[in-house]
């Protein structure tokens, strides 16, 4: 019978608790329920940078939570205009306001909105050989949508980092790329 010296029992232990960890994780956060897409009314549902409308009786899949925060939380770039009659809708969850395209601003899926917790704090969003600090001044509602409120458009996925063109820009990410980008995360 061979036996285990403290360092390598210590090892497989740390495996063991590592792995356990990513699957609870994983679990913690699963979807919360679905909604029927509606068709948009005419003229609703602006489509400014290729953003997508409900289709009428589409299954859309609803979260109330987002993956672990971490140093480097791996996320979705997508593109959104948080300026007055932009793809974005109303104002900004923060502080009822609008804000240009041309300061760099995001919107967190629900999970990492946190109920508004993270609002006017920075981030620092990673891609492209770049990072770039932006500010949180919405959220990006993984719960509802396909309704007047949220423009028409499905529920964010509950990975969303949903930026200014300013954001994009300062990563560096050509015109014609613009629209999603893996990206990494983290608070400043």
């Amino acid at each position: 019978m061979k036996s285990f010296n403290s360092g390598t029992l210590f090892l497989v232990l740390c495996i063991i608790i590592a792995t356990y960890s990513q699957k609870v994780d994983a679990q913690s956060c699963r979807p919360s329920g679905n909604i029927k897409g509606r068709k948009p009314p005419p003229g609703q549902c602006n489509r400014e940078n290729d953003s997508d409308c409900c289709i009428q009786g589409k299954s859309y899949t609803t979260y109330t939570c987002s993956p672990s925060v971490s140093s480097n939380t791996k996320a979705t770039l997508t593109l959104n205009s948080f300026q007055k009659g932009g793809d974005g809708g109303g104002p900004s969850e923060c502080d009822n306001q609008y804000h240009s395209d041309d300061t760099p601003v995001v919107a967190l899926s629900t999970g990492w909105y946190s109920g508004g917790g993270r609002c006017h704090n920075n981030v620092i969003i990673s891609a492209n050989g770049r990072s770039v600090r932006a500010m949180v001044v919405d959220e990006c509602d993984s719960t509802m949508g396909c309704d007047e409120d949220h423009d028409y458009q499905p529920p964010c996925r509950n990975n969303i980092v949903d930026a200014s063109k300013a954001v994009w820009k300062a990563l560096g990410v050509p015109e014609d790329n613009w629209g999603e980008l893996d990206i990494t995360w983290t608070d400043a």
